[in-house]
């Protein structure tokens, strides 16, 4: 995937503009400091937090991760595999508790790409 697509930027945790910096400070979305993230991009010095309450709508783009993700499992375990639904409960809700770093990331990712611009010219 090459730089200058949002999806690089979310996918790889790295810095909406410059797609150099790391967004958060641990690589892995399983680890105890899954939500700590870094003030500012040690590349360009895009500021990930603009202002207070900024990633207050990720909690919608959590959300949307989390709907997503049900019902396509949904379709997978009870329309196309024919599995009863009490099973596919079972086996949603460790899934849901298991994924929850990784949505967290992600969603704080795509709002901040939805609101900053690539641009790799701007450096410090």
């Amino acid at each position: 995937m090459l730089k200058g697509n949002k999806l690089y930027s979310i996918l790889f945790n790295k810095c909406p503009r410059c797609h150099q910096g790391d967004f958060f400070i641990t690589k892995s979305a399983y680890n105890r400091r899954f939500d700590k993230m870094h003030q500012r991009c040690s590349v360009c010095g895009q500021d990930f937090e603009p202002e207070p309450g900024f990633y207050t709508g990720a909690l919608y783009v959590s959300y949307a991760l989390y709907v997503a993700w049900t019902i396509g499992t949904f379709v997978l375990f009870y329309v196309l595999l024919n599995i009863d639904v009490m099973v596919y409960m079972w086996c949603l809700l460790p899934s849901l508790v298991i994924l929850t770093p990784y949505f967290f990331r992600m969603a704080r990712r795509v709002w901040i790409n939805i609101f900053v611009a690539y641009n790799p010219a701007n450096k410090k």
